[in-house]
């Protein structure tokens, strides 16, 4: 991963390193925790984000050691269905990258085709440069990027866009880490389509499907920090949701769990609200009862794409 032929030799200097300290004061540590907070299982994707942490880690330390040193290249590719956290990891990702000094800012700039190719001649460009002008210096996510490649229309202008960040990517990568997402069959096509971005795309991971047990934890903990918890019967009733969603069309994992969630706070709503005469208790507020999950049209077999899931 290392460009050898670009390696430099540093001042010797320091001889031995704490890497608990280096780690820590890094950022390492702490963007690694908090991947393991906000992100359920996910562990291939994780040990991939330790891997290179621990990458750059090393090759901090081995310039500051005066060791031959390089600066790895550092794009990226995304690929797994929605709601699987790519946009989560690519925050946590940029925050190590910058906590390391690989990247002088710990942002990203995220953007996906109508952000960057124009409708016109003579509009991608300038379009294309101010989007790479806003995210010099930190991480820029390109969300769906197969659609920047749409060969069956002869007026298209995303090629333009294609060779002006592959330029970009480059000539300045020691400025700027492109992350490019989208599902992974379409993303395998574009590769396919535009070798020029495969060949400069060090890491390549891939976000797998929660599974249904995942994807319950995911909601208990989404309704704990708003404040609600299941019932037994609840929990159980929302089981047989998760089951029936999965099977349903344009399901997005952890994005549909929370889609769900809160029409079932709409749902609880309005059931207390139904009796404007009754006391109401704490456990009630917080209590999400079977009929709030049961009322979904999931349960229904709704049409697929219903508004309410």
């Amino acid at each position: 991963m290392l460009d050898v032929s670009h390696a430099t030799v540093a001042d010797g200097g320091e001889t031995t390193f704490d890497l608990r300290k280096e780690a820590e004061a890094a950022g390492i540590t702490g963007a690694l925790q908090q991947l393991d907070q906000e992100l359920i299982g996910l562990k291939p994707v994780k040990s991939r984000v330790r891997q290179i942490a621990s990458l750059l880690l090393i090759e901090r330390i081995r310039q500051r050691a005066g060791l031959a040193s390089a600066p790895p290249t550092l794009h990226m590719s995304f690929t797994g269905n929605p709601g699987t956290g790519k946009t989560t990891v690519a925050l946590r990702m940029a925050k190590i990258l910058h906590g390391l000094g690989f990247v002088r800012r710990g942002q990203v700039i995220s953007v996906t085709r109508d952000d960057l190719v124009g409708q016109y001649i003579g509009h991608t460009a300038p379009k294309t440069k101010e989007i790479l002008k806003k995210a010099m210096g930190g991480v820029l996510f390109i969300d769906e990027a197969y659609y920047l490649h749409r060969p069956d229309n002869e007026r298209d202008y995303g090629q333009e866009a294609i060779e002006i960040l592959l330029q970009v990517m480059e000539n300045q990568r020691e400025d700027l880490v492109v992350i490019l997402a989208g599902y992974g069959e379409r993303m395998t096509s574009f590769f396919a389509s535009n070798p020029g971005f495969r060949s400069r795309i060090a890491h390549h991971i891939e976000f797998p499907d929660y599974s249904e047990a995942e994807l319950l934890v995911i909601a208990e903990l989404m309704l704990r920090e708003r404040g609600y918890r299941f019932s037994g019967a609840a929990r159980e009733a929302f089981e047989r949701y998760i089951a029936l969603r999965r099977t349903q069309p344009f399901f997005s994992n952890a994005r549909s769990i929370r889609n769900a969630i809160d029409r079932i706070r709409l749902r609880q709503a309005d059931r207390l609200v139904s009796d404007l005469d009754r006391m109401l208790d704490i456990a009630e507020l917080e209590t999400i009862d079977p009929a709030d999950v049961l009322a979904s049209r999931v349960f229904d077999g709704a049409v697929a794409g219903s508004a309410t899931p």
